[in-house]
Formats: structure tokens, C-alpha cells, sequence
């Protein structure tokens, strides 16, 4: 099953998403399951992994109900308030629900950019483990130093970088950024997406090529076992159509070996998260599953 690790949905309010703001007009709708769809069957997805963009429990909630009645949602990455000294009746509350995969944060707003290593948000990622709960990591290059120690910090958790950190495309920085992709791929529990990097390009100029070396820095870091396709839709279709934005890793990958490309294309997504009922016994080798 290929599998597109990262994707959104919202019933647009210009209130809930202040964040878009005039150069996103475009995002200023709906976007729902049945407008993903289409977009998956374009490029041979059968599956699709739903993230949060609100910070509020009800957003979590309402994802789960769209997650149960759309079979192509094969999970929902929420939102708990881990700094809360209710985080955990907070996650119990998502714990009947079997599409329930993970929880993140919108840490690259946060002023603090040691937020990962607070103490309050520790003891709440601490509570993930037991509830079999991954965490996705959204941040910017000036995080990648405080994501290795989060990661140092808790061996024994699922973690997957979102959008590989956010590299600065638009103005062609790339050492720096892979300095620090470096460094958090030695954590062997960390996995990254290839997901966003369209967006952080110029919307309206942005090439393959201009891409492709910000993809191959991805694989070098974490290999093929730790990396997985990701749209960000809609998000995505402020640089790009989805199926160009799929396309980009999709042919970059053309030239590695089958089982190389379908670990990417889907079945790191299936393993990491526990999205396929069938999946492979774990043989040790990976801390993440």
C-alpha cells in the first residue's frame, strides 16, 4: 500500500486559521476527504495519514469522525495539551479509537526554542510510549540541535521529523541544515518525511532540480528505512498542484531499487504508525517499531 504520511483537513474559519493569511487565499475553503480522493488516485495512493492543524482537542475529535468514515484515512495524528497536568485523561479519551496513531505540536511557533526540552512538555511525551502513541516533530533548522536532544532524551519513542526541519529553499541554504539533519538521523528512533519542501521554495519558480538536493540530503542522513512521502495538502498547492508535488519524490526515486522505493512510498508510514493489520513482526533492528 503506498501511503501519503502527512495531509490535512479543515472546515475553513477566518478565525480557527488566522495563520493563512493573504498570500494563501487559496486555502480560504474546505478541504475534506472527499476532495483528497481524486488526488490520491492520481498518483496510485490507496491511503493517507491526517495531522493536525489546530491546536484544540475538538480538531482532534473531529479528524478521528472523518478518519471512521473515510477508509483511506488510515490514521490521525492529534493534539493533546502535553504540558497539561490533565494530559493524561486528555489522551485516554482518544484511546478507543483505532485510528488514533499520534499527537503533535506546533512547536516551530513557539518563542522558546528549547520548547522540546521543557521539563512540563517532557513529562507529557513521556506518556506517549505507554499509549503506543508516535509524535511528530514541526520544526524549523534553528530546532534541529534541541530535536537531538529531545531525541537522546527519549530513546525508546517514535519520533518523525515533519517537512525535514523546513530547509530554507527559497534562498538556497543547505549546509547548515544538513549539519543538523545530520546529527538528529544518528538517533536511530527518528524518522523524517519527505513532505513541505515545496512550499518553503519560491511558490511560483521552484524546480526539480532546485529541489533535488535537499531530497538527496534526506536519504543520505536517514536512509531508506527511516523515510517516508508526505503531501502536506492542502498546504501543498500554494507552490503546486498535488500530483507534481508527489511526483517530485516519486521520480527522484526512480533511480533506487524497488524495495528501497516502496519503503518510502508506504511501507515506513504502515510500519511506523501500525497502519497495516498484516504488518512485519518486529525483528529488532528498528527502535521505532
Amino acid at each position: 500500500m503506498r501511503i501519503d504520511a502527512h495531509q490535512h483537513f479543515w472546515r475553513y474559519d477566518p478565525v480557527e486559521y488566522g495563520w493563512i493569511d493573504d498570500s494563501m487565499t487559496a486555502l480560504r475553503r474546505d478541504f475534506l476527504p472527499a476532495h483528497l480522493a481524486p488526488e490520491l488516485a492520481s498518483v496510485g495512493f490507496q491511503g493517507s495519514v491526517a495531522v493536525q492543524a489546530r491546536q484544540t482537542m475538538e480538531e482532534t475529535r473531529w479528524l478521528l469522525e472523518l478518519a471512521e468514515a473515510s477508509s483511506f484515512v488510515l490514521g490521525v495524528v492529534g493534539w493533546v495539551d502535553l504540558r497539561s497536568d490533565r494530559v493524561r485523561a486528555q489522551l485516554g479519551e482518544l484511546a478507543g479509537h483505532p485510528k488514533r496513531v499520534g499527537v503533535r505540536h506546533i512547536v516551530q511557533s513557539e518563542p522558546d526554542d528549547d520548547f522540546l526540552l521543557g521539563a512540563e512538555f517532557g513529562r507529557g511525551i513521556a506518556q506517549l510510549r505507554e499509549l503506543d502513541l508516535a509524535y511528530d516533530v514541526l520544526i524549523y533548522p534553528r530546532h534541529l540541535a534541541a530535536a537531538a536532544e529531545f531525541a537522546r532524551r527519549f530513546p525508546d519513542h517514535r519520533l518523525v521529523l515533519d517537512h525535514a526541519a523546513k530547509p530554507d529553499v527559497r534562498s538556497g541554504e543547505i549546509d547548515a541544515w544538513r549539519r543538523g539533519l545530520d546529527v538528529l538521523a544518528e538517533r536511530p528512533n527518528v524518522l523524517c518525511k519527505l513532505s513541505g519542501l515545496v512550499t518553503e521554495a519560491d511558490w511560483s519558480a521552484w524546480t526539480e532540480a532546485q529541489l533535488e538536493p535537499y531530497i538527496a540530503a534526506v536519504l543520505g542522513a536517514f536512509g531508506a528505512e527511516r523515510v517516508m512521502i508526505g503531501s502536506d495538502w492542502p498546504v501543498c498547492t500554494l507552490a503546486s498542484g498535488y500530483e507534481r508535488t508527489m511526483r517530485l519524490v516519486i521520480d527522484y526515486l526512480e533511480a533506487r531499487c524497488a524495495p528501497d522505493r516502496e519503503r518510502i512510498l508506504g511501507e515506513n508510514a504502515a510500519r511506523f504508525w501500525g497502519l497495516n493489520p498484516r504488518r512485519a513482526a518486529h525483528d529488532g533492528t528498528q527502535p521505532w517499531r
